[in-house]
């Protein structure tokens, strides 16, 4: 694990979503001022806004931290203006899943407590992970969570979509009720520096071709707002953590989706593990997202970014 330190936080750009309420960022923000920070707020309309309005905040000597009050979609939105250039991104989570926040241990329900964590400067670095897709034209996209893909990204797009309920039980209906399409796909899976140690239920190979209802790819162990996808997963080594979920009938799906979303099922044999610096995912129209967002369709390769960004922590 990285070790921490300190930075002076004195002029910060914030971003707040502008489809999102706005109690949590005036809270956020008024904690901030009164903490004797000069805040810049960034609302936009578009991802590619948003990123170009941080860019010239940023250069505008707003740049001591970024901070994003919202979820994980719109900290995904913010790393193409912060990866690589050691601007701390601080969170203040008002999202569906906050992840990344509860990763790090930032306060979920406490907009100020998180303001303070801004602050305060207390510095750590992390990795990213890369998205190279294979269609001509495709983007590269960054991710911080988790890549999902097949079953789950179909459940994470349907929740996305839906305005009720709100928090995890979201994912949980949206799970119920894409349950019932297409289920399980061939998947080629090629893994390049990986790597056993330390998985609770390893698989084995650097290349494997295995019918799969879902394969996710995790820098963090959690995902859909708490759900322990890749329960191994460290944020700071350099490596992916993958979780293949194999040829299941409906009904096994259900009965595994507790265990799965507690990362208890270390002995099932249609469970496997494995982390790697890369990763090539392929089969036939399975969508992905990203952080929550959507990641278009494998094939995909999937690389570990090392210290590849700056977060404000406890």
């Amino acid at each position: 694990m990285t070790q921490n330190s300190i930075r002076t936080v004195r002029a910060v750009t914030v971003v707040t979503n502008p489809r999102a309420g706005h109690e949590v960022a005036d809270a956020a923000m008024a904690r901030l001022r009164a903490r004797g920070v000069d805040v810049a707020e960034v609302r936009a309309p578009s991802a590619a806004e948003t990123v170009r309005l941080v860019r010239d905040s940023i250069a505008q000597g707003h740049g001591d931290a970024v901070v994003c009050i919202g979820g994980d979609g719109l900290i995904n939105v913010t790393l193409d203006a912060v990866a690589h250039t050691g601007v701390p991104l601080g969170m203040v989570p008002a999202g569906t899943g906050n992840d990344l926040a509860r990763e790090l241990g930032v306060p979920t329900e406490d907009p100020a407590a998180a303001a303070d964590l801004v602050a305060d400067g207390k510095i750590r670095t992390i990795d990213l992970g890369r998205i190279e897709p294979s269609a001509p034209g495709s983007t590269p996209m960054w991710f911080v969570t988790v890549t999902g893909t097949g079953f789950d990204a179909r459940v994470t797009l349907r929740a996305n979509a839906m305005r009720w309920p709100r928090g995890r039980l979201r994912y949980t209906v949206a799970a119920l009720a894409e349950i019932s399409g297409r289920f399980t796909v061939p998947y080629r899976v090629e893994l390049t520096g990986a790597v056993t140690e330390g998985l609770t239920n390893p698989g084995t190979g650097s290349e494997v071709a295995t019918n799969a209802v879902m394969v996710a790819v995790g820098n963090t162990r959690t995902y859909g707002g708490g759900m322990l996808i890749c329960p191994d997963a460290v944020l700071d080594d350099g490596l992916l953590d993958l979780t293949v979920v194999g040829g299941l009938s409906r009904v096994e799906m259900l009965r595994l989706l507790p265990a799965l979303s507690a990362g208890k099922r270390q002995n099932h044999p249609e469970v496997k593990q494995y982390r790697a610096a890369e990763i090539t995912l392929t089969a036939p129209g399975a969508p992905a997202t990203a952080d929550g967002e959507p990641a278009g369709t494998l094939p995909v390769t999937i690389r570990a970014v090392p210290s590849a960004l700056t977060v404000l922590v406890p």
